[in-house]
């Protein structure tokens, strides 16, 4: 890094808030949940179908990745979508 360039991260929140990030994806099954996601919104059910555990696992996880700001979602009829939150 050049002398005069600012760090990208330097403020103890912003390091704060990437590690906690950071430490929920550390987890195999929440970053195949996101592998999964990619940049589209994606129901619980899929998740299900193509992460391989149950739905309760699946919304545990998810849960987690919300409570970070990670994930959001929206809700149509019966379903419950998942996208990665800007």
């Amino acid at each position: 890094m050049l002398f005069n360039e600012t760090p990208i991260l330097y403020i103890d929140a912003d390091i704060t808030k990437a590690a906690r990030c950071i430490k929920a994806l550390s987890h195999q099954l929440r970053f195949k949940i996101l592998c999964v996601l990619g940049n589209r919104s994606v129901s619980v059910q899929e998740f299900v179908e193509r992460v391989g555990s149950s739905q309760s696992n699946i919304s545990q996880h998810l849960s987690i990745l919300r409570e970070r700001n990670i994930l959001d979602h929206k809700k149509e009829a019966n379903h419950v979508y998942y996208f990665i939150d800007e």
